[in-house]
């Protein structure tokens, strides 16, 4: 074995064998200008904000209730809602990366 190159991480394998798959599908890495990072901190940042209130008005209700079954109502309800807003996020952010906002 040489000693010229250092050993890869696993990691740094997956990433090149990532980099090749994607290559050979045509699909281009841009790299992220600062504007676009601006962006993505600011949806985060609002994102986290609302799911942070999503929280709070959610155990400030559970604390009112005795019945389990409306409980369970509103756990579910509260997965739901916090589920749309990560996906949300995350389709904004994904724009945001292409370049459509």
């Amino acid at each position: 074995m040489s000693h010229d190159k250092p050993l890869k991480s696993s990691y740094e394998l997956a990433m090149e064998r990532f980099k090749k798959s994607d290559k050979e599908a045509g699909i281009e890495r841009k790299p992220v200008t600062e504007a676009q990072k601006a962006a993505i901190a600011e949806i985060r940042n609002f994102y986290e904000a609302k799911i942070a209130e999503l929280e709070v008005l959610h155990q400030g209700q559970l604390m009112t209730m005795a019945d389990s079954a409306e409980r369970e109502a509103r756990e579910q309800e509260y997965r739901r809602d916090r589920e749309r807003l990560t996906s949300e996020r995350e389709s904004k952010i994904e724009k945001v990366r292409r370049g459509d906002l």
